[in-house]
C-alpha cells in the first residue's frame, strides 16, 4: 500500500508538473477569455468567435512542435551533460519560431474569409470571423517565439521562468480585453488586440531570457534541420488531431449557430482542462528525456508508470468537477438559452473523455521524450482515420452535437490502445543524446 501511496519519483513529477500546470493553464486563458468577454456581446459574436479561434487554435497548436520538440531534444543533451549544445539548439529554436510565425501570419491575413467559409461560416457570422482573423495574425511570431523559448527552458528543468512570464502576460490581456471591448466600445475588434499586444510582450520577454542566460548566434541550418526533423512528425500528429476537431466544428457549423455555440464552449473547456493535465505530460517529457539521455532506460520507465496513474487519477476528478457544474460553467460563457440546452446535452460526453485524456496525454509526453515521435504521428493518423467517417455520418443522420462528441470518444479510444501498446514493449526506451 505505501508503495501505491508514494513513489520515490512523485517529489521531482510535482516538481515539474505544478508550475508547468500553471503554464499550460494560461495558455488557453487567452481564447476562454475572448469566449466570456465576447459571449456576453451576443450569439453572433460567440459564433464568430466560434470560427475564428478554432482557426487560430488549431494553427497554434499545429506547431507546438516549436515547444515539444525543442523540450526533448534539449532534455536529452541536459541529460547527457552536453550542456554547451543544449543552449545552441535553444538558439536555433528561436529562430525557427521567428521563421514559423511570419509565415503564419502571412497565410492567415491571406486566406481568413476562405477558411472562415470553408468552416460553414457565413452573413455577420463570417464578417467577424475574418475581422478577428486578421487581426489575431499580428500575433502569431510573437506566440511562436514563445513556444520555442518555452521548449527551450523546460528542456532545462526551468519551468518557473516561463510561469512567471505567462501569468503576466494573461493579467494584461484580461486588462486590455476589458478596456478595449467594453471601455473603449471595441467590440470584436478589441477582443483581438488585446489579445495580440499581450502576445508581443510574452515573446519579447521569452527572447530577452533566453538571450541573456545563453548569449545569441546566428542560424544554423544543421541544428535547425535537427528541429524540424522531430518536428515534423509532432507537426503531422498535432494536425491530425486538431483536424479531427476542425470538422466537429465545421459539421455544426452546419447544424446551426446554438450547437456551433456549445461546441465553442465545451471545446475551449477540453483545450483548457486536456492542457492541464499535460502538465504530467510535460513532467514526462523532461524527466524522460533526461533520464534517457543519462542511460537510464529503467528509471524513465518506473517514472512514467507512475505519471500515467496521476494523470488517469487527475482526468477522474476533472470529469466528476464538470459533472457536478454542469448546470454553471455553460452560464459563464453566455446567456443564451438555446445554447445552454445544447451544452447540457454534450456535457455527460464531454465529462467521461476526462480520464482516457488523462492516459493519453501522459503517454504522449512520455514517448515525445523518448523521441518517439515516429509512432506518435501513426497512432493518430490512425485514430483520425476512424473519428471523421463518424463525424460525416453524424451530419448525415442528423446526430447533432451528441454524435459528435461520441465519435470524439472513440478516437480517444483509440489513442489509448496504439499508444498502450508501444508503450508496453521496450523499443521507446533508446538512450545516450540526439544525434
Amino acid at each position: 500500500m505505501r508503495l501505491v501511496l508514494r513513489s520515490p519519483y512523485d517529489r521531482e513529477i510535482f516538481k515539474l508538473a505544478v508550475p508547468a500546470l500553471g503554464a499550460l493553464a494560461a495558455e488557453p486563458l487567452y481564447v476562454l477569455v475572448d469566449t466570456a468577454i465576447v459571449g456576453h456581446l451576443g450569439t453572433t459574436q460567440l459564433a464568430s468567435l466560434a470560427i475564428a479561434a478554432t482557426v487560430l487554435t488549431s494553427a497554434f497548436t499545429i506547431f507546438n512542435f516549436l515547444t515539444y520538440g525543442t523540450t526533448a531534444r534539449v532534455s536529452r543533451l541536459h541529460g547527457a551533460g552536453q550542456e554547451e549544445g543544449a543552449k545552441e539548439l535553444g538558439a536555433q529554436a528561436l529562430w525557427l519560431g521567428l521563421a514559423v510565425g511570419v509565415v503564419l501570419a502571412a497565410l492567415t491575413v491571406a486566406f481568413a474569409r476562405p477558411v472562415a467559409q470553408l468552416m460553414g461560416a457565413d452573413g455577420e457570422i463570417l464578417d467577424g470571423a475574418v475581422l478577428y482573423l486578421r487581426i489575431a495574425a499580428a500575433g502569431a511570431p510573437f506566440f511562436m517565439l514563445a513556444a520555442a523559448g518555452q521548449g527551450y527552458l523546460r528542456g532545462m528543468s526551468d519551468l518557473r521562468t516561463p510561469l512567471l512570464i505567462l501569468v503576466a502576460a494573461h493579467a494584461v490581456n484580461v486588462v486590455l480585453e476589458l478596456l478595449f471591448v467594453y471601455g473603449l466600445g471595441w467590440g470584436l475588434a478589441g477582443s483581438a488586440w488585446g489579445t495580440v499586444i499581450a502576445q508581443a510582450g510574452m515573446g519579447a520577454a521569452f527572447v530577452w531570457v533566453q538571450a541573456r542566460a545563453s548569449g545569441w548566434e546566428p542560424p544554423r541550418l544543421e541544428r535547425i534541420r535537427s528541429l524540424m526533423k522531430i518536428g515534423g512528425e509532432i507537426a503531422v500528429r498535432t494536425t491530425a488531431l486538431l483536424a479531427s476537431f476542425l470538422v466537429a466544428s465545421a459539421v455544426l457549423a452546419r447544424v446551426g449557430a446554438a450547437s456551433l455555440g456549445a461546441h465553442q464552449i465545451a471545446f475551449q473547456l477540453f483545450i483548457f482542462l486536456a492542457l492541464v493535465l499535460d502538465a504530467i505530460a510535460i513532467a514526462g517529457q523532461v524527466m524522460v528525456g533526461r533520464m534517457l539521455g543519462a542511460a537510464d532506460p529503467d528509471g524513465a520507465r518506473a517514472a512514467a508508470i507512475r505519471m500515467i496513474g496521476w494523470s488517469v487519477v487527475a482526468g477522474t476528478l476533472f470529469a466528476l468537477v464538470l459533472l457536478a457544474l454542469m448546470d454553471v460553467l455553460p452560464r459563464a460563457f453566455t446567456p443564451d438559452d438555446a445554447v445552454i440546452e445544447r451544452a447540457h446535452a454534450v456535457w455527460p460526453l464531454f465529462a467521461a473523455l476526462m480520464p482516457a485524456a488523462g492516459a493519453v496525454f501522459a503517454l504522449d509526453g512520455i514517448l515525445i521524450g523518448a523521441a518517439d515521435t515516429r509512432y506518435l504521428m501513426w497512432s493518430m493518423l490512425a485514430a483520425s482515420a476512424v473519428y471523421v467517417p463518424l463525424a460525416l455520418l453524424a451530419l448525415r443522420e442528423d446526430w447533432g452535437i451528441q454524435g459528435v462528441w461520441a465519435g470524439l470518444g472513440a478516437l480517444f479510444a483509440v489513442r489509448l490502445l496504439t499508444l498502450g501498446v508501444r508503450f508496453a514493449g521496450r523499443r521507446w526506451a533508446l538512450t545516450g543524446a540526439p544525434a
